[in-house]
């Protein structure tokens, strides 16, 4: 497959384009990661990592990104003693965590539709 859009993206100035839209429709169909708070679920195979073939993965980047990312690091950091522990009731970190997954689908769902608009136009001019 991989071989197949290499030839399929081509060299000329459109190139990248295509490359970008074509990788990213290809990468829609694949379940997106979504945050919880690991007190309010009872299964813990919920917090296996498929792809990575671990029964415990945490995921965050740097928390100047997202309010998520600074939640993970906040909670870790309280988990292993290196501050004091976070004030809130686990339903309310749910909450929260709804709220950032909403907000990252709708994020996602507006990149579709724009990569949706850009190839429409594209596969119209050509």
């Amino acid at each position: 497959l991989q071989k197949s859009l290499n030839e399929t993206f081509g060299a000329d100035k459109y190139s990248e384009a295509r490359k970008e839209v074509l990788t990213n429709m290809f990468s829609r169909p694949m379940q997106m990661a979504l945050y919880f708070c690991t007190g309010v679920l009872k299964n813990e195979t919920l917090f296996r990592h498929y792809a990575l073939n671990v029964p415990f993965y945490t995921h965050f980047t740097s928390p100047i990104r997202r309010y998520a990312d600074l939640v993970v690091h906040r909670l870790l950091s309280a988990s292993l003693g290196a501050s004091s522990p976070i004030k809130m009731k686990k339903e309310d970190i749910q909450r929260q965590a709804d709220h950032c997954n909403d907000r990252k689908m709708a994020s996602k769902r507006v990149q579709e539709l724009s990569a949706d608009l850009f190839f429409a136009v594209f596969v119209r001019v050509r």
